[in-house]
């Protein structure tokens, strides 16, 4: 079976707001990737917003991607509820029927530490080896990866708290960074690698990383509401020095491998 992740560093889905307009649909594109890739039409579609701290939250979230994978492209839809994390049975029921599982955005430390102490960690890692299409949206995204760098501590406490890394469920390697167009993210990233053997993984609003089997491309949207072109961003210390360069953002796959190794040729920044 082929391993799948489609992992979105950002964007707007669509959804309605407070005041009744509604946000920019950018992730399109990877939707259509994530739906592509299952080999089916209109494949099963599970919802598991574990990166939000409350029911409420969980359940207003499916609602928004209900909205694009039922309405806009006939998937069948269910989702998965922190509250339900210590039902097994309904845990196998709901995984064995999915061909999508999805994550969406919130707070990476508290969703994997959950993940981790009631064993879901494991039942994801094993869907993701049965060829089920692993995927979501900056938290969402963040937690395939070995490392992430996120911001937790910042949605549960105040925007005066660092970015930090987690250790995610290391599904691939690399260090992942969510919404790199942001301020503060890229001056991050480059502190957090001096502690990480990882390769730094930056993904723009608009940007997501696709990974299948050893190979991997990026996937782009329109994402001139962010006033971006969308890209994505390859890091690593060498010899005391901060090397970057921007992924190649072509529609072919290339080797994992070459994204996940150092690279001379690349300059000093």
């Amino acid at each position: 079976m082929s391993r799948k992740i489609v992992a979105i560093g950002g964007g707007l889905n669509g959804r309605k707001k407070d005041d009744g307009t509604f946000d920019p649909y950018e992730t399109g594109p990877m939707d259509n990737e994530i739906i592509r890739i299952t080999g089916k039409e209109k494949p099963n579609f599970l919802f598991i917003a574990h990166a939000q701290d409350t029911i409420e939250a969980q359940d207003k979230y499916f609602i928004a991607m209900q909205n694009i994978y039922e309405s806009k492209y006939g998937c069948v839809c269910k989702h998965l509820n922190t509250s339900d994390l210590l039902n097994k049975d309904k845990i196998q029921e709901l995984i064995d029927w999915a061909d999508i599982i999805y994550e969406g955005g919130g707070n990476t430390l508290d969703m994997i530490k959950l993940w981790k102490d009631t064993g879901f960690d494991k039942i994801l890692a094993e869907a993701w080896k049965s060829g089920k299409v692993m995927c979501g949206v900056s938290a969402g995204a963040n937690c395939w990866f070995k490392e992430c760098s996120s911001d937790s501590l910042q949605i549960k406490y105040g925007k005066d708290q660092p970015l930090i890394k987690v250790d995610c469920l290391g599904l691939v390697k690399g260090l992942f960074v969510p919404h790199c167009d942001e301020p503060g993210r890229s001056e991050n990233v480059k502190d957090l690698l001096k502690t990480s053997n990882e390769i730094g993984l930056s993904m723009s609003n608009c940007t997501a990383l696709e990974i299948i089997d050893d190979q991997y491309r990026l996937i782009t949207s329109d994402a001139s509401f962010h006033n971006i072109e969308a890209y994505g961003l390859k890091s690593y210390w060498e010899n005391e020095q901060y090397i970057e360069e921007k992924i190649d953002n072509t529609s072919e796959f290339k080797p994992l491998s070459e994204l996940l190794s150092k690279n001379v040729k690349n300059k000093k920044l």
